[in-house]
């Protein structure tokens, strides 16, 4: 059918989108916009909240000022200087800090990026909780049979937990050839298999065990474990597991690797600010959510402790120098300061200082390389910095 102008179809308005093949290149103008619709650029299921939002209550507002390269600093500047969307500090239990940016309102889910992979791992000690899993000691295949006969046959779960599969990857975001870009790719074409295929097709580089490096993919695959282990799509485990007992406010969600596909363990979820508070709030807690215990006595406490500690050839990647992080964990980085941390591309982060009962939550849009000059600001350590004055202002 014509319309009056002659051409076929009717001008009706459509959205225009950054392009999702695109991710983790995006320029600054695609990035506070794309991190908030992240599932309607790539195939998703959502996480099912309660409806109702559980008491965070509010204590009194924290005030903080900071000093940076002999700048002080206020928290306004602070968010302006770090491409801050959203920051939330909650100390005992109690929201003492809570500020939105970049357009980012309470109820928006914005791109959890990699913390998303924090959260997965705690799935892995409910699972074991409950007896769909054995142990972190079993071989991934067990659960998995397409991994075997590749180069992940024999990792275990722990290996895959630790970032230790000993796989040849490449993490490099700003180069399309790399193998996370491959990766994304992959995810916004939503081709059946086609990820797993990618990753059962790596050559083993290191035996598995010895050494970390960092891998998207061993995350994807600890995501896929779990879900063939449960029987059931991950989005809904996470939601009968923590979001629903934990009473978080909005509906959070995986994406998927297909149509009606299985949730990608490792990366680009959603969730809201408040509820990556809650989140943080179950680990602050051991686990224990309204006095039921979710996690496994002890879990934590392994989860959150270096399993590898990093050495010189790891310092250059990613936040490692600027944040002060000494190890890696389950799915988890440790600070020099003994703070746990689950970090995220472009700026997302969960920071734990469990002794105090603190828990400090940054979204951001951080500028990506080659979009912007070189050399590019220290923002990590401007985040650190930040984290620091939070803490010194509580103690004080």
């Amino acid at each position: 059918m014509k319309n009056s102008t002659g051409f076929p179809g009717s001008a009706l308005p459509r959205p225009h989108h950054p392009p999702a093949s695109d991710f983790l290149y995006w320029p600054p103008q695609f990035q506070a916009y794309g991190y908030r619709i992240i599932d309607r650029l790539f195939f998703s299921r959502p996480v099912a909240a309660s409806g109702s939002g559980s008491p965070l209550p509010y204590g009194p507002e924290l005030r903080v000022r900071y000093r940076s390269a002999g700048v002080e600093r206020s928290i306004d500047a602070f968010m302006d200087h770090n491409v801050v969307s959203g920051l939330l500090v909650v100390k005992d239990g109690r929201i003492v800090l809570e500020r939105y940016g970049l357009g980012l309102t309470p109820s928006d889910r914005w791109s959890t990026m990699s913390t998303v992979k924090s959260v997965t791992a705690m799935l892995v000690g409910a699972a074991i909780q409950d007896g769909a899993i054995g142990g972190i000691d079993d071989p991934a295949d067990r659960y998995l049979p397409p991994l075997a006969g590749s180069g992940y046959e024999g990792v275990t779960i722990r290996q895959l937990l630790t970032m230790s599969s000993g796989m040849d990857w490449s993490e490099v975001y700003s180069d399309p050839a790399s193998n996370v870009n491959q990766y994304s790719r992959h995810l916004a074409a939503g081709t059946p298999d086609g990820v797993i295929s990618m990753l059962c097709g790596l050559d083993r580089r290191w035996n598995a065990g010895t050494r970390w490096h960092y891998n998207t993919g061993d995350t994807y695959l600890l995501g896929r474990v779990l879900v063939a282990a449960l029987g059931r799509p991950l989005a809904g485990y996470l939601s009968d597991k923590i979001w629903k007992p934990a009473g978080m406010e909005f509906d959070a969600f995986y994406t998927l690797d297909a149509p009606d596909g299985h949730e990608i363990g490792g990366s680009r979820a959603g969730m809201a600010l408040r509820d990556f508070g809650r989140f943080a709030q179950v680990i602050l807690d051991d686990g224990v959510i309204g006095g039921t215990r979710i996690l496994p006595e002890g879990w934590v406490d392994a989860a959150l402790r270096p399993s590898f500690l990093f050495g010189s050839q790891d310092q250059d990647f990613g936040s490692i120098r600027s944040s002060r992080l000494k190890g890696y964990g389950y799915s988890w980085w440790i600070g020099e300061d003994g703070s746990a941390q689950a970090h995220g591309f472009a700026g997302q982060r969960i920071f734990l200082d469990r002794g105090a009962h603190l828990a400090v939550i940054t979204l951001s849009a951080f500028p990506q390389l080659p979009h912007v000059p070189e050399p590019l600001p220290d923002r990590h350590g401007e985040l650190r910095l930040f984290t620091e004055a939070v803490r010194d202002a509580l103690t004080a």
